[in-house]
């Protein structure tokens, strides 16, 4: 097994500004970089590929891709000898941006030359790891029915668009109990945000995070509201007019219980979804992932 592993995801990103495999084998030779580059076939094999690389002893395991790349890559690293490498070439790339890693290929491949690494926090729930956030609520739906119409052959603009009216349109409310560090509290929501360090919610900056080291989750749970009213607090946040104490409860924390009344709820964490059983157990896991920075 090669000291680095390269897993590559050649469908992340925009179709118009995707990176080819050779595009991606001649930046690594261009800085000297000796790898063994696994291009991914398929989604669900990602973790288990993941999984396998570090298994069999690799020193830096590098995603190239999006978040979901990153964070199959980041769950089968935590915790291990190895290092995470990241080459984001995603749609968004939060993990990316909010560790100060270069979005340009090229400058992003000469972080992995330099070698220079650090160890951020990860977080996870009722095992799941997960680098930046997990939900129960309105977002899961959405996700399942974004990909669900990507199925069926629309574009991922339409397809989020179709889910966003639909789960607006029928607009589900989940009755929550929160119980943190002693603290007990039940609510009518429609969703539930859990970040792995804070998140910024309101201005430009809105869904970034200053730090990733400093040893916190941070739960939002949403007020109760109509329809509109989440689309007031949607644009209130874009335009640094959130007002934080009426449309949002927060919890700066180590470790939470989530239950609802259903015995089994969906669960994101990091854009993928899954079932997961009452309660929902989330805790911060300190440190526990090492990777490369500028």
């Amino acid at each position: 097994m090669s000291d680095m592993v390269v897993l590559f995801n050649p469908k992340s990103g925009a179709a118009y500004r995707r990176v080819g495999l050779e595009h991606l084998q001649q930046g690594l030779a261009a800085q000297g970089i000796t790898a063994r580059v696994i291009e991914l076939r398929k989604h669900s094999v990602i973790h288990q590929v993941a999984e396998e690389a570090v298994r069999q002893g690799c020193r830096v395991l590098v995603a190239a891709g999006g978040d979901g790349t990153v964070s199959a890559a980041a769950c089968a690293v935590a915790g291990t000898e190895c290092t995470l490498g990241v080459l984001p070439i995603g749609t968004l790339n939060h993990f990316a941006h909010d560790l100060r890693i270069p979005l340009d290929l090229d400058a992003a491949i000469e972080v992995l030359a330099r070698e220079h690494s650090e160890c951020v926090d990860i977080a996870e729930v009722n095992g799941r790891k997960f680098v930046n956030n997990s939900s129960i609520g309105i977002y899961p739906r959405m996700v399942v029915l974004r990909d669900r119409e990507q199925r069926a052959g629309r574009n991922k603009w339409v397809a989020l668009a179709l889910a966003v009216f639909t789960v607006l349109r029928r607009f589900p409310f989940w009755t929550v109990r929160v119980q943190v560090e002693g603290q007990v509290v039940e609510q009518r929501t429609p969703f539930v945000f859990v970040g792995n360090n804070e998140y910024e919610l309101e201005g430009l900056e809105i869904g970034r995070r200053g730090k990733m080291n400093g040893g916190r989750l941070f739960l939002y749970v949403a007020a109760r509201t109509s329809r509109a009213g989440l689309v007031r607090m949607a644009l209130a946040a874009l335009l640094g007019r959130l007002d934080r104490k009426h449309s949002l409860q927060m919890f700066n924390v180590t470790e939470a219980w989530i239950e609802t009344r259903r015995r089994r709820v969906r669960v994101s964490t990091d854009g993928e979804v899954c079932w997961m059983e009452n309660p929902l157990h989330y805790r911060l896991l300190p440190l526990g992932l090492r990777v490369l920075v500028p």
